[in-house]
């Protein structure tokens, strides 16, 4: 039976809820999923044309299967957090290889599956199939703290484990598709993170946090910590023909498996470096101003340094040219490969550069 909070909840989804979403339109497990990962840590508005051209691509489990991997990341980039893509990506094939290409219907084996939890799980298949599962994403988080003025940061064991238990008491047996989207959309239109608008939320006269006058204490943030700060030359080298080389990076790790230029430390003579690393002789340029780009867990200061190819090894034979991950990238031309935003911003500058003032 529906309790007298997800009572209020449905009834404000039915006059002020999201209904036209692009994923809304489909009870297919697979578009609920892709949105469903799109949509961690990333805004509604920023997701949908993503998912457009996603899906325009990759219409089905089986077209993200037999994909490359640069397909799918070339499809990411400007998305950010590409871990994302990378495990729907090898989560699609599991998919295809061991469940006859069809997305599994028990929460055990969502949960399985690489880069879904409980939460994404459960939203999937209640979207999808109605089945009742509580959900704990970041708005339902907010609400849920609020609605119960529960201190302490979410993210820890304890806390976490009392919210999954307020979700599950919460979530009721009807209407489970249109609860689900209305708890999400409760947090993000109304329970904000910041300035709340609680005289329009169907929970206000019952909502601890609001009656303690306080709501946006809660909840309770991450104990901070000072980012580190790390540093990186980025080599932009081009040869002859004016292409820019480009190296595959590990699979795992920062922008796992994206295209970017070469780096070095600061420290390196970068000339030398090219000479030891690359094989290559190459004229460095005057570097270009530096770039600041945050990750969750590090600040990256990054020192862009064009230069090109000196001598007779322009690039189309040599060491470079070897299946060690590199390539030469055609700017007029270019090819569909993953790339990170601050690479992907680069190229775009040096295309500029190299172009008549007339076709600026």
């Amino acid at each position: 039976m529906p309790t007298d909070f997800s009572q209020r909840l449905l009834h404000w989804f039915d006059r002020h809820g999201r209904k036209d979403l692009p994923w809304q339109r489909s009870r297919d497990p697979y578009r609920i999923w892709v949105s469903e990962i799109m949509l961690q840590q990333t805004q509604v508005n920023t997701v949908i044309p993503y998912y457009n051209r996603f899906l325009e691509r990759f219409p089905d489990i089986a077209a993200l299967a037999g994909a490359s991997q640069d397909e799918v990341l070339h499809r990411w980039t400007g998305l950010g957090y590409y871990a994302r893509g990378r495990n729907l990506h090898k989560a699609a094939q599991i998919i295809q290889q061991q469940h006859a290409g069809i997305f599994p219907t028990d929460l055990d084996g969502v949960c399985a599956l690489p880069g879904i939890g409980r939460s994404t799980a459960g939203a999937i298949l209640a979207f999808a199939h109605g089945q009742r599962h509580a959900i704990l994403d970041g708005n339902v988080r907010r609400v849920l703290t609020r609605y119960h003025a529960l201190a302490g940061w979410p993210g820890g064991r304890d806390v976490e484990t009392q919210l999954w238990e307020l979700a599950e008491q919460h979530t009721p047996t009807n209407r489970i598709q249109d609860y689900t989207q209305a708890i999400m959309d409760l947090g993000a239109t109304v329970c904000r993170r910041s300035k709340p608008v609680c005289p329009a939320c169907p929970l206000v006269d019952t909502c601890t946090a609001q009656a303690q006058g306080n709501p946006q204490t809660y909840p309770t943030g991450k104990p901070r910590q000072a980012l580190p700060e790390k540093h990186a030359t980025m080599l932009m080298i081009r040869n002859h023909h004016g292409h820019v080389l480009l190296q595959q990076r590990p699979p795992v790790g920062v922008w796992g498996g994206l295209w970017g230029f070469p780096e070095c430390a600061p420290t390196d003579d970068t000339a030398q470096w090219c000479r030891d690393t690359l094989g290559l002789e190459v004229m460095m340029e005057t570097p270009w101003p530096a770039l600041r780009h945050t990750f969750s867990h590090f600040h990256l200061h990054i020192t862009p340094i064009p230069a090109r190819v000196s001598g007779g090894n322009g690039g189309a034979s040599g060491k470079i040219m070897e299946p060690t991950g590199a390539v030469w990238y055609n700017l007029s031309l270019p090819d569909e490969r993953g790339l990170a935003a601050p690479v992907k911003s680069l190229l775009e500058q040096l295309r500029c550069s190299a172009l008549p003032k007339s076709h600026q």
